[in-house]
């Protein structure tokens, strides 16, 4: 019984939802607090109804109840735990719920929240819940994730091997809390606009849901990027694939969205632009869903679905987003800026952060969907890396050149010089780094040398911030010191944001240009030169896994004077359920590189002689920075979030939209 109490919970998640948009929006035209008050605990009874609905498909999932279809097409009795909880937003189905789930989440978190203005708050409430109408009637009638099988088999086909990984089973939760996180600046621009009124009371209640979207958005990102690079065994971390994309469409957009909000709050300039944003940033998170889910796009993250259910999901989209760009352009006339300001000041330096990332935005865009729009005419093509790497990689450069200049200049009005003068020691120490490896690094590679100048640059930009805030060589040190216990932690986090960036950024470009690859066919007692380490395999060995049989490989790694820097053991993994073979990378970590190892098929030579393996293996220098960058940068959010002044604020202005 428990799938049907789950599918119940799921259509009374349904009703309620219906029942939140209906109450909200008549207790709001009539000014009836009592219906807005019970249209928010609707919001908060339609989330217990989808946390009921996911609990049980959970249970289902760790009972290995193979009657719900779900549970026997991605799971199997042998699967050790974690993977099967995981399995539970493992397939499409799953992780729709998973999505629903967040949704309605943030929905009762709305319901919940204190000193917004009581006419945004239930419109907010409303949007929110027609959204959830549209996500939970989509899953009961065309996704449901609880349907029972008339003949259940013995045993599940079991959930695909390559997503049986720790990171993955944590990546689509972060990812999926940042995506349906922007739905909350969705449904306040909706709601503003619907009101008529966008200032900097209503951009103060913005910005804490959009960093919280974009922090945990990073670390879905990272987490998954860091999955791509361990688990799949093509020695890379970024692909530009459609789905990887479709994640950092809304993250890019976010990003600008945080930007543009803080000045509307601080100069009440841009409100049309900032409200366009929020628009923009779910509607791209929901596109990726789309991407994900229609089976349009090839890539090894998406889920196999029919193309119905995707033109459901197309639909969807455009009627939530049709909407909120309708009200746009029916409101945007209306909202004027309320100040002025000169082409040299933090707004300038702000609003070109937005347009370099919108461009940057619409080239993945056009990137991704141009194969698309080649099928539609016909023919067949598309964009890969290079694409990518040329056109978001130079227009990027740009926005750090200017990044580190904008905290350090006066709203209104600034002064270059002083700007310059107080930026000098970061120049300089982006100017020494960039020669340095250009002089020092074999082959020398100019490009990524200035990569990697400019993520100094952006290190020392936010260590420079700090100081100057502190007043640092200016005041005497008892004071500077009083200045930095006293800094409130927004400053913290956006300066590590910025510092986690510029880690990003040297990792990124040092990885790219001096990346390290080795291939060999290698019988037992076989080596290979890899730079300047020496690989040998000592042997492969059978062994036997939880759900899994495996070649495991031995291979010691020595550098050049024949000291043993690691002994490695990737394994060639088949499993039982479905026969599907999988590699397991061997990293051997050495400072900020990894010494990447890959054990290949087994070649069988000809005569009975002695098989042999095809052993790949990668350095991959300062790769750790382009992990620990990002994860900063979620830090930097959260530090700031954790910041009350951040999040009572709106709470101080919330008669200026009563």
């Amino acid at each position: 019984m428990t799938a049907e109490f789950g599918q119940f919970a799921l259509a009374l998640a349904l009703g309620l939802s219906l029942v939140q948009v209906l109450l909200s929006v008549v207790g709001r035209v009539r000014r009836n607090a009592v219906l807005t008050g019970a249209g928010e605990g609707a919001a908060l009874a339609a989330f217990a109804c989808i946390a009921i609905a996911f609990g049980c498909l959970i249970w289902a999932f760790v009972s290995s109840d193979f009657s719900v279809t779900n549970v026997a097409e991605n799971s199997h009795t042998e699967k050790p735990l974690i993977y099967k909880i995981a399995g539970a937003w493992g397939s499409h189905e799953g992780s729709m719920l998973l999505w629903c789930f967040a949704l309605t989440g943030y929905g009762a978190a709305v319901a919940h929240a204190r000193g917004l203005p009581w006419s945004l708050k239930a419109l907010t409430v409303a949007t929110q819940g027609a959204l959830g109408v549209l996500f939970i009637g989509y899953m009961v009638f065309a996704s449901n994730p609880l349907l029972r099988l008339a003949q259940p088999p013995i045993e599940g086909r079991s959930l695909n091997p390559l997503l049986q990984d720790p990171a993955l089973a944590a990546h689509p939760p972060f990812l999926y809390a940042g995506y349906v996180g922007l739905s909350v600046v969705f449904s306040l621009a909706v709601a503003a606009l619907i009101e008529g009124r966008i200032d900097a009371a209503w951009a103060r209640w913005v910005r804490p849901w959009a960093l919280a979207a974009w922090s945990l958005l990073a670390v879905g990102i990272t987490l998954g990027s860091f999955w791509a690079y361990y688990e799949l065994g093509w020695g890379g971390w970024w692909f530009w694939d459609p789905v990887e994309n479709a994640s950092l469409m809304p993250w890019l957009t976010a990003t600008a969205l945080l930007h543009s909000a803080v000045v509307t709050e601080k100069r009440g300039a841009l409100a049309a632009w900032t409200a366009f944003l929020a628009i923009c940033a779910f509607t791209l998170s929901m596109l990726g869903a789309f991407l994900v889910r229609s089976g349009v796009l090839t890539s090894v993250h998406a889920f196999a679905v029919d193309p119905k259910r995707g033109l459901l999901l197309l639909g969807i989209l455009g009627v939530a987003a049709g909407t909120g760009f309708g009200l746009f352009a029916w409101r945007a006339p209306l909202l004027k800026d309320q100040s002025a300001f000169a082409p040299i000041s933090r707004e300038s330096t702000l609003v070109f952060n937005n347009i370099v990332l919108a461009a940057v935005t619409t080239t993945v865009l056009a990137g991704t969907l141009w194969p698309l729009i080649l099928d539609a005419l016909g023919k067949q093509g598309g964009v890969g890396a290079p694409y990518y790497n040329l056109v978001v990689g130079t227009l990027m450069a740009v926005a750090f050149i200017i990044l580190p200049a904008g905290p350090l200049l006066p709203w209104k009005r600034g002064d270059a010089l002083g700007v310059s003068q107080r930026l000098t020691v970061a120049a300089g120490l982006a100017l020494v780094a960039g020669l340095a490896v250009f002089a020092l690094v074999e082959p020398r590679k100019a490009v990524a040398s200035i990569g990697v100048g400019i993520g100094v640059w952006l290190i020392a930009g936010a260590v420079t911030e700090i100081v100057e805030r502190a007043h640092g060589f200016r005041a005497p040190w008892a004071e500077s010191l009083r200045r930095l216990k006293s800094l409130p932690r927004g400053a913290w986090g956006m300066s590590l944001a910025h510092f986690g960036l510029g880690l990003f950024v040297m990792g990124a470009a040092y990885e790219g240009a001096w990346k390290i690859e080795s291939t060999e066919v290698l019988t037992a007692g076989g080596h290979l030169n890899l730079g300047a380490y020496h690989l040998t395999l000592d042997g492969v060995t059978d062994r036997l896994g939880p759900n899994y049989d495996a070649q495991h490989g031995v291979i010691r790694v020595t550098d050049a004077a024949g000291a043993l820097v690691c002994e490695a053991g990737p394994e060639r993994r088949t499993f039982a359920t479905g026969g599907q073979t999988t590699s397991k990378v061997a990293i051997c970590p050495k400072g900020l590189d990894d010494i990447y190892i890959v054990l290949g098929e087994r070649r069988v030579a000809d005569g009975g002689g002695a098989s042999s393996w095809l052993v790949r293996s990668y350095v991959h220098p300062w790769v750790h920075l382009i992990f620990l960058g990002p994860l900063l940068m979620a830090l930097g959010g959260a530090l700031s979030l954790s910041d009350r002044r951040l999040r009572l604020a709106p709470g101080r202005r919330r008669e200026a939209l009563a």
